[in-house]
């Protein structure tokens, strides 16, 4: 119980810190909490529904483990490198590819609720 307990505290102080420090994890939050209730309304069964939030839950996920990426990067060195760089930019393309699933996903149930299927 003491293991996850401590877990749990350096979850909860990892969340933290990423929410004080970078603004794309407050917007990906805001984003996740709008989708609970626009999954409402656009997905058309609860698996749909939940598979929209999941799909918000995710770019969430890919944004925090690309600014640990950012952050251990940083604290490696401050002068420019390009294989930082390099490693820097292929974290914000999974962020990218994240956010492109996740509108695709929102994209297919939208065409689902009108009818478009």
């Amino acid at each position: 119980m003491l293991r996850l307990w401590r877990a749990t505290i350096n979850t909860r102080n990892g969340l933290a810190f990423a929410i004080r420090s970078e603004q794309a994890v407050r917007e990906e939050l805001c984003a996740l909490a709008l989708s609970v209730p626009l999954a409402w309304l656009i997905g058309a069964t609860v698996m749909r529904r939940v598979e929209l939030v999941a799909a918000v839950a995710f770019v969430l996920v890919v944004e925090i483990l690309n600014t640990a990426i950012e952050k251990l990067a940083d604290r490696l060195t401050t002068d420019h490198d390009p294989q930082i760089g390099r490693v820097k930019d292929m974290g914000s393309a999974a962020v990218g590819v994240a956010l492109l699933m996740s509108g695709a996903f929102w994209l297919f149930a939208i065409a689902e609720r009108i009818g478009a299927f």
